[in-house]
């Protein structure tokens, strides 16, 4: 009975961790548990779920991205620059989103071809694109991007803030595609043994540049939502971004080690993470404090990541 209950836990620590933080912050502040403060919180989540969607594919294959915030600055800069030089926001989004897709491609090929490791090729990838976007804005935020853009981040159908609704798309593709396709099972078999995975005849060189294509992708989408959203493009913006989104995949329960984990459980990560920061400010807790609950909140989700392993 005890086993039951273990492996029940286990297999539900994540759901089972965010209902009791709901619980909690709910009891320590009666300005959290309200109809306003929850699609804030939602708002506010979709640009870590987006790039944490992305971290997913890349994880699976036994990868990591550290390149996502930067990508997120870069692709929502050049967005806006297309803008307010009067190019077509019809034409302006996919060029964007194209920039995004582009360099998560480049790492997949540095990674897969040149055979950098993951770890220094994104993060040669996040300094460089950081620079990029300084040197694209000199420095300088980018502002007045027109009321059609503003629509993507900052309206609502119906009650329902549009990213939001983007976010749960997003989600639904990439499930289908992680759970009913043959390409989803190819980045499984390709995190938990890409050996194996070769000799059975997958290309993992395509299936891993995917990944990381789809990462950046989806960063890109997360920077232009949140240039949007403000009104303007920020050279600072998505600074420490990437350490949201792998903590979000890894508190969803996905393994660092590659072969196993879902985007259902990232979803719940950056739930986890987004309701944690939003609950933290409104009992007025000091970022120095909300930095080091965050951190402690990652170092258990690893344990529980070990303790599968082994």
């Amino acid at each position: 009975m005890i086993k039951v209950n273990k492996d029940f836990f286990y297999k539900f620590r994540s759901l089972i961790g965010l209902f009791l933080l709901i619980i909690v912050l709910s009891i320590l502040s009666e300005r959290f548990f309200t109809f306003s403060n929850f699609t804030n919180i939602f708002r506010q989540t979709t640009l870590n779920a987006l790039m944490a969607v992305g971290m997913t594919f890349v994880i699976i294959t036994g990868g990591i991205d550290l390149s996502v915030g930067s990508i997120y600055a870069f692709s929502g800069a050049v967005t806006a620059g297309l803008l307010v030089n009067n190019i077509n926001v019809w034409f302006a989004l996919p060029i964007g989103l194209l920039i995004g897709g582009t360099i998560g491609t480049i790492n997949g090929l540095l990674i897969t071809k040149a055979k950098f490791p993951p770890f220094i090729s994104t993060l040669a990838m996040m300094t460089i694109m950081r620079g990029g976007t300084l040197v694209f804005t000199n420095g300088q935020p980018i502002t007045g991007l027109g009321d059609d853009f503003y629509h993507i981040g900052g309206g609502y159908i119906w009650i329902f803030p549009v990213p939001v609704l983007i976010t749960i798309g997003i989600f639904i593709i990439a499930y289908i595609i992680l759970t009913k396709y043959r390409i989803g099972r190819y980045l499984y078999a390709v995190g938990a043994n890409e050996g194996a995975a070769m000799l059975s005849g997958i290309n993992t060189h395509i299936v891993k540049t995917m990944a990381y294509g789809m990462s950046g992708l989806l960063s890109a989408l997360s920077g232009i939502i949140i240039a949007s959203r403000l009104n303007s493009a920020q050279p600072t913006a998505g600074q420490g971004a990437e350490l949201d989104a792998i903590a979000a995949v890894v508190l969803g329960g996905t393994s660092l080690s590659g072969g196993q984990g879902g985007v259902v459980g990232t979803i719940i990560g950056a739930l986890i993470i987004g309701i944690l920061n939003n609950g933290l400010n409104i009992l007025n807790v000091s970022p120095f404090y909300q930095l080091i609950a965050k951190g402690a909140v990652i170092l258990i989700a690893i344990s529980f990541d070990k303790k599968e392993d082994h």
